[in-house]
């Protein structure tokens, strides 16, 4: 598949009357939401590696007939919102299915669609309408699926006061439940537990998929297949001893931090520091230099 495969829904011929026109649903997509699938196209992502079973997970839930929706849950930094990249990889790649072939992965941005609205009627107009469309839609089956996600699902909960867009999830029940919509939610435990879960009519409509953080030998490889992109962006050269003794440190240092997210963090401070300095190779005196920047340690301490 290339970028081309990737044309807005305005775009395609012979489309029915929707309810929600194509050309609105476009203005939507594009003003309140982040478009994974095109920006993949363009290579804008590094590769998601180490994260096989959870993605065969996600593709399995929502190939079902019924209750095709994701919840990810996992700490800070574990990576779940790059599951969101590793299924838009997956389809541009043709390694799913033939129901999820060309599907096109949208994450909302509830702080856009949230922000400027002046009453709880103009947020649920701009809301209401893309879900609608998206659903519609897919209910049509003439179209390559639309998968929508979620980052910090538990902000659209009617308890979670806080936040602009509390109350959203009752709006999207009855699409949820016809099967119309197919969502992508991610949260940590703790607010799956505090938010999400008080809601039992809503948690019982998404599958979970658990993310533990990776071992350090799962980081370290992880680390190696990343540092290509960081030696061509830097222009430095990156050694597999050098990723290791990341990998390493920012595990004994940096311990209230989760893996990959503070391991992939510190390459990419320690390579900036060595551009700074001029070295032609990343070494350990500027991630030692980095770490004790981020951790507070005197560098000269990191053994």
């Amino acid at each position: 598949m290339d970028i081309s495969d990737l044309a807005p829904v305005a775009n395609v011929k012979g489309a029915p009357n929707f309810r929600v026109s194509n050309e609105d649903l476009e203005a939507l997509v594009f003003k309140f939401s982040r478009d994974i699938s095109a920006q993949v196209a363009r290579d804008r992502f590094d590769p998601i590696i180490g994260r096989d079973k959870e993605l065969y997970d996600l593709v399995m839930i929502l190939l079902q007939r019924e209750r095709k929706n994701v919840l990810l849950l996992a700490g800070a930094g574990v990576g779940k919102t790059a599951l969101f990249v590793g299924l838009a990889q997956k389809i541009f790649k043709n390694e799913v299915p033939k129901k999820l072939a060309g599907a096109r992965i949208l994450e909302l941005e509830m702080s856009s669609l949230s922000a400027g609205a002046g009453s709880r009627s103009d947020f649920e107009g701009r809301f209401v309408p893309m879900i609608k469309g998206v659903a519609e839609r897919n209910a049509s089956k003439l179209f390559p699926p639309i998968i929508l996600c979620i980052d910090e699902i538990h902000m659209i909960m009617p308890s979670c006061i806080a936040s602009g867009a509390a109350g959203v999830a009752d709006l999207m029940k009855p699409y949820l439940t016809t099967g119309d919509l197919l969502m992508i939610g991610a949260t940590t435990r703790d607010e799956y537990d505090d938010y999400v879960k008080a809601d039992p009519a809503l948690d019982r409509r998404f599958q979970k998929i658990f993310m533990d953080p990776p071992s350090e030998e799962q980081c370290k490889v992880i680390l190696r297949g990343l540092k290509q992109r960081f030696a061509t962006h830097y222009d430095l050269i990156v050694s597999d001893e050098v990723c290791d003794q990341i990998v390493y440190l920012t595990s004994k240092y940096l311990r209230r931090r989760n893996h990959p997210d503070k391991a992939i963090l510190m390459l990419d401070q320690a390579c900036a520091r060595s551009v700074m300095s001029g070295k032609p190779e990343l070494d350990m005196e500027d991630v030692r230099e980095s770490l004790g920047h981020e951790s507070g340690i005197i560098p000269s301490a990191l053994i």
